[in-house]
């Protein structure tokens, strides 16, 4: 019998699988393969929950593959002595996978394709970055023609259903898989991607069924709302592909269709807007390898940083004395998720307040999310310095204090995250420094010893980093 592997990397399902389908195409047998690749154990990006996250996406896949008469075979090692290996075992002609954009990903299916018979299938995102190109076959580095492109391109099919049976030789060795804390915000696998995908595009909601209870309908009016439910919360499943970016957009653009009104409209085409926001940053770091390493625009990289320890240590710990940061990094090192008001309201606090270089604060993430993406996250981090492609501008600089009342207003965030400030009122919650010592000592608290002290003034601060920005401006002449 003829035999292929399927070469799972961040295809972690049977449903619009690309790889998976080819692979049964091309042979009789198939051999679902995850790799223990040393160089993520290595890598100073690695993130415990995020790797939990993984392994208990492995653990789902298993077990629908044995629903189906398969199994999932793990080995470790280099991929390509590991596949070498492998084909030499198994006497398999075929080595299908779901193509990877990331420098590694790049050199890693380069080396094994030199070597072995390795073939590479879309399902990443839903457009190739080398097909969305301008028509004089350069790439996009600002997102509204990126996007008007990405529009204009037909999906071509449908999500492709999960095969009923996945026929595998029996008697393959492989390992077990480690046994980690599943973080309880996202138990991982396809059936969890797909029923938040199914309650989030709901246009009508159900009362018994719906969770979070703000669906599409209402993303674009409730998105940036910090304590509000409104987003899908599936970006960790997008990242490892337990979803397929082809079936969220698809499903976006039903909800679109079946929009009852003008705001429910509105919702759907801003979540598509962010799904395709996903394969922008995909296509930049396609396109501009180097922006993993530094600025897009490299001119930016003379930027004065202060890049003071004591106070990325206060940032990293939700101790800035600003209670939005803190709130947000607290969900941050508890969770490995925030929302991405926030990511963008701690981003900015980092890089322009405390002026610290934006890459300290890319790692960091990488080093805390469930859902951290290296192209995802890198263009976050460098659209909120103004170093990137279509980035804020330099000058865009939020201020910690009214962020946090316009999209905290009553509060509950803060009291959810911070809990040393909970009976505060409202009026001095987004700036407890403002209370009167009068009011702290009826109330039991004292400012500086409950709560940190901020660590920087926001004013002073804003003209410190508009001159060092400036400075770097002059250094790229």
């Amino acid at each position: 019998m003829s035999t292929a592997v399927w070469w799972i990397r961040r295809d972690l399902r049977l449903t619009d699988n690309q790889a998976l389908a080819a692979a049964m195409r091309s042979a009789d047998q198939v051999i679902p393969l995850f790799i223990l690749d040393p160089f993520f154990a290595r890598s100073p990006y690695v993130a415990e929950k995020r790797l939990a996250f993984l392994v208990g996406g492995l653990a789902e896949l298993d077990a629908a593959l044995r629903q189906r008469g398969s199994r999932l075979i793990v080995r470790q090692g280099e991929p390509t002595a590991v596949l070498t290996h492998l084909l030499a075992e198994t006497n398999a002609h075929a080595i299908f996978a779901e193509a990877d954009y990331s420098a590694y990903a790049r050199r890693r299916d380069t080396a094994v394709a030199h070597t072995l018979p390795l073939h590479l299938t879309d399902g990443l995102v839903v457009h190739h970055p080398a097909t969305l190109t301008k028509q004089d076959g350069t790439p996009y580095t600002v997102f509204t023609p990126f996007k008007k492109n990405w529009l204009a391109q037909s999906f071509r099919t449908r999500p492709l259903p999960a095969p009923t049976h996945i026929p595998t030789p029996p008697q393959l060795a492989s390992l077990p898989l480690p046994i980690l804390p599943i973080p309880a915000t996202f138990p991982p696998g396809e059936a969890e991607a797909h029923r938040r995908l199914a309650t989030f595009t709901q246009t009508s909601p159900h009362p018994l069924t719906l969770s979070p209870p703000h669906p599409i309908s209402a993303y674009a009016a409730q998105r940036d709302q910090l304590a509000e439910p409104a987003t899908s919360q599936l970006s960790p499943y997008l990242r490892f592909g337990m979803i397929s970016a082809r079936r969220a957009a698809w499903a976006a653009q039903d909800a679109l269709a079946a929009a009852p009104d003008a705001d429910a409209a509105r919702g759907a085409e801003t979540w598509l807007s962010q799904l395709i926001w996903r394969e922008f940053y995909t296509a930049i770091l396609y396109h501009f390898p180097h922006v993993a390493r530094g600025s897009f625009r490299p001119a930016y990289d003379a930027i004065p940083w202060r890049n003071d320890p004591a106070e990325f240590a206060a940032w990293q710990a939700g101790q800035t004395g600003y209670p939005v940061v803190d709130a947000a990094m607290r969900q941050l090192t508890q969770t490995g998720w925030m929302p991405n008001r926030a990511r963008m309201i701690v981003a900015s606090f980092l890089v322009k307040d405390l002026l610290i270089d934006w890459r300290w604060g890319e790692r960091f993430f990488m080093q805390q999310l469930v859902d951290g993406d290296p192209a995802n996250n890198n263009g976050g981090w460098q659209w909120t310095a103004g170093t990137g492609t279509d980035a804020a501008p330099y000058f865009r600089i939020f201020n910690p204090v009214s962020q946090g009342q316009k999209f905290d207003p009553h509060g509950r965030y803060l009291r959810t995250w911070l809990p040393e400030l909970a009976h505060l009122p409202d009026a001095y919650l987004h700036a407890p420094w403002l209370m009167p010592p009068l009011e702290q000592q009826r109330l039991g608290f004292v400012h500086g010893r409950d709560y940190p002290a901020p660590i920087v003034d926001h004013t002073q601060a804003r003209a410190r980093t508009l001159a060092a920005y400036h400075l770097g401006r002059r250094a790229m002449v």
